[in-house]
Parts: structure tokens; sequence; C-alpha cells
């Protein structure tokens, strides 16, 4: 739910009851990833999706259902040769979904509102619900911190609270949604239950070095993507927000320095399009011993010849070097300055997602790829 944790805030804070209605699970080319949610409040408005389309007719119904009846149940949609349209999955995918009531009596309330209030101003939070179980366990949240700390519980052991909790900062730390299986008392011992965690955490960064034109147009693909971006160049008379109206941050200052002193993390990506050594050096000799999840660089393939060179000459080992895209982007033929820009975030987007590139026509590859996806940690049984 907390991919609408807009809307959802202003709901709790007027007041309103709702029930909402969250994607736990997919399975092949789903619409929707982990995560995905609509919901309904008590009016009959509805916000949000969790299938584009395709089956949110049943699950408005359900979501009115809960409203009226406090239950959270849950439900898979999927695919049927018999009967396509009318389980609704007609991509050949299978979702599952939760269905959870928030109404003002309701224990789970406070935790909710607490976890969209941080969603909602940006901050990073992670709610974990339990999607099957005991019905008494049903409902209830648990929201986890960064800093360790949580609130809220599943009112059954102690320490399944404790580890839904660590759990639950783990996938924090990487900002992912997924669940997870676990015993009822937190380890091995009792029944298995299925916890789901979402994670929110704040947009990732682009960091877009080069105060030219076709950073200008990266730019603003980067902010369609939901990057948080900066745009980073040593010439103060280029550096302008005349000309980055829409970049988040503008930075005069030598590339490779601000990268020393700037925060990144696995999801930031470095888009270098200096494409001058003196600036081009020091900066991917830095990037590209970066824990960031991708450096390109821009220039044509003797540009790149050359700076992979320099780059081996100031010690950049050939590991540190294959981390490099160069020259930046994927083979569109672009060449316009926004041809460029989608050549660089197709890129991007493929590394994220672990897509390949090639045309969909004629493949026999998936759709949907889910790089980023946990791998469901099945603390409650043994390998």
């Amino acid at each position: 739910m907390l991919d609408i944790a807009d809307e959802l805030h202003r709901w709790a804070e007027q007041g309103r009851d709702f029930a909402v209605a969250t994607v736990v699970a997919v399975g092949g080319s789903a619409p929707r990833q982990p995560g995905a949610a609509l919901a309904v409040d008590a009016e009959g408005t509805a916000i949000g999706s969790v299938s584009g389309g395709c089956v949110e007719g049943a699950v408005y119904e359900l979501c009115r259902q809960a409203l009226q009846d406090g239950a959270t149940v849950s439900e898979r949609f999927g695919y049927s040769d018999e009967d396509a349209f009318a389980v609704g999955l007609t991509c050949g995918g299978v979702i599952d979904v939760l269905v959870t009531p928030v109404r003002a009596a309701d224990p789970a309330r406070p935790v909710v509102a607490s976890a969209l209030a941080q969603a909602a101003s940006g901050s990073a939070a992670a709610l974990a619900r339990i999607v099957t179980g005991p019905s008494e366990l049903l409902g209830r949240a648990l929201l986890a911190r960064p800093d360790g700390g949580y609130e809220g519980g599943f009112g059954a052991h102690p320490e399944l609270d404790r580890t839904v909790a660590a759990e639950a900062g783990a996938f924090l730390d990487v900002g992912r949604t997924g669940t997870l299986e676990i015993g009822e008392q937190g380890s091995h011992c009792g029944a298995p239950l299925t916890v789901l965690i979402e994670s929110s955490v704040p947009p990732p960064r682009m960091i877009v070095f080069g105060a030219i034109d076709f950073a200008s147009a990266l730019v603003r693909v980067g902010k369609f993507l939901g990057y948080h971006v900066t745009v980073c160049d040593a010439r103060p008379v280029f550096t302008t927000r005349a000309r980055f109206p829409e970049a988040d941050e503008i930075v005069v200052e030598w590339p490779h320095r601000y990268l020393e002193r700037t925060r990144v993390d696995a999801r930031t990506v470095l888009c270098v399009l200096t494409h001058d050594a003196k600036f081009d050096v020091p900066l991917l000799k830095l990037a590209l011993r970066l824990p960031v999840a991708y450096v390109g660089a821009m220039g044509s393939r003797r540009t790149h010849l050359d700076r992979s060179e320099r780059l081996r000459a100031v010690g950049v080992t050939e590991l540190e070097l294959a981390r490099l895209r160069s020259p930046i982007g994927l083979d569109l033929g672009a060449r316009t300055p926004e041809e460029t820009a989608l050549s660089i975030a197709s890129e991007i987007v493929a590394a994220r997602r672990g897509g390949s590139g090639a045309s969909l026509t004629g493949a026999h590859t998936p759709i949907h790829h889910d790089a980023s996806r946990v791998t469901p940690r099945r603390i409650g049984s043994v390998a």
C-alpha cells in the first residue's frame, strides 16, 4: 500500500475508513509487481491499481466487502484456458492479492497510519503484514524503521515481532518489497507464516555530470523514471537553473570532488557526459570503485579506448573497467539529445531489471524481468 501513500495518508488524516488490496506475489507475465495496491474508502472512492485494469472490478468488490465485515482475505487471480476472461488476467500471469480493512477501530490502524505518514513524507519505512497464518494474526501490522526500531506487532510471540522487524530492516536497506516464510515463534518453531514486507524509500539518485544539451534531455527522462536528479559541472556559465529547470539539484563543482562528498547507494546511477579527460578520468576512477547501480560515460569508441588507457594509467583495474558502460546507452541509432537520453535511460532500465535490450518481437525470453526482486527467505523451513 505504500506505493499510494500520498493519497492514503490524506485519507487517514481525514479519518476515513478504507480497505487496501495489495499484490503479494506474481507469476508469469503479471502486469504489476508485489506492493502494487488499490484502495477503496467507505464512500466507494478508489485509488491505485493492482493489475492495470484486468481484475480491478473484482478487487474493488473485495475491498467493499472487507470494509463491511472487517475480515482480511487473500485471493488469487490467474489465467484459465477454458474461461480466461472470467478470472480476469488475460495476459497469462497470476497475482496473489491481500485485502486488508483499515478502519478506525482496527488494531493495525495506528501502525498503518504511521507507515503512510513516513512514506508520504519521503522517509524510509517498511511495513510487514501476515499473508497466511492464524486468523487472529491477519490484519495486524508491524512498522520497521531504519534505526532498527519498530512499532506495532502481531500479538503472538515477542520473538516473532523481533525477527520480522530485523528482516524488514534488511528489505528496507535495499528498498525492496517481497515475502518471507517464518515460524510462528520467529524461528523454525511453530506453523509457518507468510509475511509481506513493503518498503518505501526515497527516490533513487541519478547524477548527471556535464551541463550539456544531452544532459538537459536526460534530466527530463530521469525525472520521468522517478529519479532524484542532480546535475554537476565545474563550469558555472553552463550549470544554471535556467538550463536545467527540472533538475532537483544544480551543483557547480569539479565532478570528482562532488562525488567524493555526496551520498550514493546501490540504486544510484552515474551518467558521465563531460566528454573531457580532465573531468572524466578522476571522476571515473572514483565512480568505478563505488557500490552504485550503473556508471556510464559518453563518447565515441575512440574516446572510450583513449579514456580506458588513461584510467589504467591511474590504477583502475580491468575488473573495475568492466563495470563501465561506454559508449553510454543502447544502440537505438539515436542522434538528437532526446533520442540519446532515451538510449541511456533504456540501458539503465535494462541494467536495473535484468533485460537484454533486444527486441521482443520473435524473442522467447520473458517480457517482465525481475532482477531487483528479493528471493523469499524461508526462515520457517529447513533446507
